[in-house]
């Protein structure tokens, strides 16, 4: 008789052991605030969403909670869905990642969270700007990479 070997499962360990659901909920909540209500961004948002925001947020929340917890809850395509956006140009991005920085701030008291949230935003960002608007020899724009990307 052959012997199989269980592995146990893998530990998903949080980012950051302050960070909870609350927390990404208020993230996604007051960060899609600060989205409808900018000039450039709210319009971009809602062609695509139609004042429907309860789903997009829920996926959202979903994604950072995958994210931020290592649920693993989040099973959708990013990529492809931003890759269908060609009114999104390279500034776009920066707004977006001023607007993720300063929410992060707000919403996470342990200013190590918030590094860590907003470490992963920048990944995030670099990842569809690379996807998206990038050709191969690109080098990304020092702002995706905030204090410490300077002088990359």
């Amino acid at each position: 008789m052959q012997t199989i070997e269980v592995r146990p499962a893998v530990q998903r360990e949080p980012a950051h052991p302050s960070i909870d659901r609350k927390q990404i909920s208020d993230l996604v909540e007051t960060f899609y605030q600060h989205i409808r209500t900018n000039d450039r961004l709210g319009p971009v948002f809602e062609a695509r969403i139609a004042g429907d925001w309860g789903p997009h947020l829920d996926k959202m929340k979903g994604f950072w909670a995958s994210v931020l917890l290592k649920t693993g809850e989040y099973k959708g395509k990013p990529v492809p869905a931003h890759f269908r956006m060609k009114e999104v140009v390279t500034d776009d991005f920066r707004i977006w990642l001023d607007l993720f920085r300063a929410t992060a701030l707000e919403v996470f008291d342990d200013p190590e969270a918030a590094a860590i949230v907003i470490r992963q935003a920048e990944k995030i960002a670099t990842s569809l700007w690379m996807a998206m608007l990038a050709t191969p020899f690109d080098k990304a724009p020092n702002f995706l990479f905030g204090e410490a990307g300077a002088g990359r």
